[in-house]
């Protein structure tokens, strides 16, 4: 449904997008993550014709977003982070307008808005202007707006933003529902979301795809490094170099230096007996070691490992 081949784009002497490539079947709902300035907007904008690629391909539903932009256009329903919607117009009313701007023949407009309406649950509210909702209503509003053409790929610009718990899980099971019949895009910084929403990721990071893999595939294949978290009762002054200096262990994070001499590490091993190493240097050392366990790789740990391993 989406493929991406040898994707390129600069800004001047700036790289935003390099060489990338990637496809998403039909059914599908991916998650694409980056930091800032990592390449995902522009991604994203040349997938919906904002912007033309310098070099490569991006093809949506059979479609060449540069050569056919129209087509790709009529084929995908686009929703950024604040939902385009005019306040002083009712949800029907502006929902008709989005029909008439998007072709939809007559005969055809009162159906497909009731179907909007009903899929986005905005019943409730249907006889108040769009400026009376609260966020997460206007968002339905928005994603109202972008499914009443029927198109067979959803782009959603960080979809939740803004909105209260309660919302935020009502618009990621509509996502789900959405996603068991078309092809969604999602772009989000709430990587929990990703985890309850997507069946992939895709992790970009200085305009390179870096990662691709359902959440759980990404956390085992960067299980190859243990992570353990330690508490001593001991002076950080000379805890912090001994674990330095210990041999396999590579990285280590302070995350507590009480004042009344203790403090609490983040340790990153490939060697599975990291736990069993440090317990010993405690040992050794006359420490007392009052926390130590391993750790299972989040995803967002995992995110950092790749976006910012290099730092």
């Amino acid at each position: 449904m989406i493929e991406v081949q040898n994707l390129t784009k600069t800004y001047g002497p700036t790289i935003a997008v390099d060489g990338i490539s990637f496809q998403i079947p039909k059914g599908e709902v991916v998650g694409f993550l980056g930091p800032n300035g990592a390449g995902k907007t522009t991604t994203m904008r040349i997938l919906t014709c904002y912007l033309p690629a310098d070099s490569g391909a991006a093809q949506v539903a059979g479609y060449d977003t540069f050569t056919e932009p129209v087509e790709v256009r009529r084929r995908i329903g686009y929703l950024p982070e604040s939902a385009p919607v005019y306040a002083e117009l009712g949800i029907v009313e502006y929902l008709q307008f989005v029909a008439e701007i998007r072709g939809i023949p007559k005969s055809e407009r009162e159906g497909r808005i009731a179907k909007a309406i009903e899929r986005t649950a905005l019943g409730p509210m249907i006889h108040k202007d769009i400026g009376q909702l609260s966020k997460g209503y206007r968002q339905r509003v928005g994603l109202a707006a972008t499914l009443i053409h029927d198109p067979e790929v959803l782009v959603l610009d960080e979809p939740t933003t803004g909105l209260d718990p309660n919302q935020i899980i009502e618009i990621r099971q509509l996502i789900r529902e959405i996603g068991r019949e078309k092809t969604v895009i999602l772009s989000t910084h709430i990587l929990p979301e990703v985890e309850a929403t997507c069946d992939r990721v895709l992790i970009i990071n200085q305009g390179k795809i870096v990662a691709s893999g359902t959440p759980a595939e990404l956390t085992r294949a960067a299980e190859g490094k243990v992570v353990c978290r330690v508490g001593f009762r001991a002076e950080p002054a000379m805890v912090e170099p001994a674990l330095r200096a210990a041999p396999g262990i590579e990285e280590i994070l302070p995350l507590d230096t009480g004042t009344n001499g203790t403090c609490r590490y983040e340790i990153s091993s490939k060697e599975q007996d990291v736990a069993e190493r440090v317990f010993h240097l405690a040992v050794g050392n006359g420490w007392v070691l009052n926390e130590l366990h391993t750790e299972r790789l989040s995803l967002e740990q995992v995110f950092t490992q790749l976006t910012l391993g290099d730092k």
